[in-house]
């Protein structure tokens, strides 16, 4: 977006811009109000109007990602309409192509989860419940799919997945690595019985 596209935002949207990229690419607790402010090009006082503490815009920072991994989530399912199965193995291809992409930082909700320690947080609270989503989301899949033990796949299915978030994110693991896809594809047809021709 070019800075004049930028400019013609509202402050809030510049602002949670501004937030999510540098939250995300730096982490939580490394960045500060006054470097969102500067890289965002608003005053402290519309800041503050927009969001009440760092920890509101934090909040509303994960609450934007848990938006846009649901519609992630609900386009890559929707390829396969009544295919559970094609469905849980499609999301570990995509997630594959999201580990590969450059500014891949890994899962923010796993980052926020790991950053923000105190149990009464709401920021943290938040990236929890995500993850709890995921799980059931994932655990509807297992049933639907007919696995023999949906609590054990979708168990494992999350653990890959967030061993892919970390391996992602620290390890050289090459473009095009799809060891995540094939592994989840491995998980799912032993839980699911053999392969549909």
């Amino acid at each position: 977006m070019s800075e004049a596209a930028s400019a013609r935002k509202p402050a809030r949207e510049r602002i949670l811009d501004t937030a999510a990229e540098l939250f995300y690419r730096e982490g939580i607790r490394a960045v500060g109000i006054d470097t969102i402010i500067a890289k965002s090009g608003v005053a402290k006082m519309s800041l503050y109007r927009n969001f009440t503490s760092k920890d509101d815009l934090v909040c509303a920072y994960l609450e934007r990602s848990i938006a846009q991994h649901g519609a992630w989530w609900d386009r890559v399912v929707a390829r396969h309409p009544g295919d559970p199965r094609a469905q849980m193995k499609a999301l570990f291809v995509a997630l594959a192509h999201w580990i590969d992409h450059p500014k891949f930082q890994g899962c923010p909700f796993t980052s926020a989860a790991a950053e923000l320690r105190d149990p009464d947080n709401p920021a943290r609270a938040l990236a929890l419940a995500h993850k709890r989503m995921v799980r059931d989301r994932l655990h509807r899949l297992a049933v639907a799919a007919g696995a023999d033990d949906p609590d054990r796949l979708c168990a494992q299915l999350q653990l890959l997945m967030e061993g892919a978030y970390a391996a992602g994110r620290a390890l050289d693991l090459g473009p095009g690595n799809d060891a995540v896809a094939s592994a989840a594809a491995i998980l799912i047809d032993a839980a699911c019985g053999q392969a549909r021709p």
